[in-house]
């Protein structure tokens, strides 16, 4: 168990893209819990004002918006585990070098399931800002003609 300074300064090398990705990955939790954080206070107003008298358009805006959040929820599940899994590659990365253990398959499957972890997120995100849009065009006002 004797490591040189060139295999720590190799491991480092090879660290580096899954450092990158989940750089990229940590940037997208960000935007996924500020899509939620405005879900939320959003469902929070429609929800007082149901409280003061029944609205069904509130109740119908209500629904998109649990659904949004379901969607969204998903997709921060999915990108939580590809950045859990990005952390393990790099670590077994590590250790693998300093134990002289064979990971690297388990180095690659956790990889491409890290992969398919982020490229869920990406679908549910993309099925919320679908309904998100859909929503906000079917709620558009149509100007009226001046007389």
């Amino acid at each position: 168990m004797n490591i040189q300074v060139g295999d720590v300064g190799h491991i480092i090398q090879l660290a580096i893209a899954p450092v990158f990705l989940l750089t990229g990955v940590c940037t997208n939790l960000m935007v996924l819990t500020n899509r939620l954080a405005r879900i939320i206070d959003r469902s929070r107003v429609l929800e007082d004002r149901l409280d003061v008298g029944y609205s069904d358009v509130y109740l119908n805006e209500l629904d998109v918006l649990y659904q949004r959040s379901h969607l969204i929820n998903s997709s921060i599940t999915l990108s939580t585990a590809c950045g859990l899994l990005i952390c393990l590659v790099i670590a077994m990365l590590f250790l693998g070098d300093i134990t002289n253990i064979a990971l690297d398959k388990y180095i690659a499957g956790m990889f491409v399931v890290a992969m398919l972890a982020l490229i869920g997120s990406f679908y549910y995100l993309l099925r919320e800002i679908f309904i998100a849009s859909a929503s906000m065009r079917s709620h558009r006002h149509v100007r009226r003609p001046l007389k």
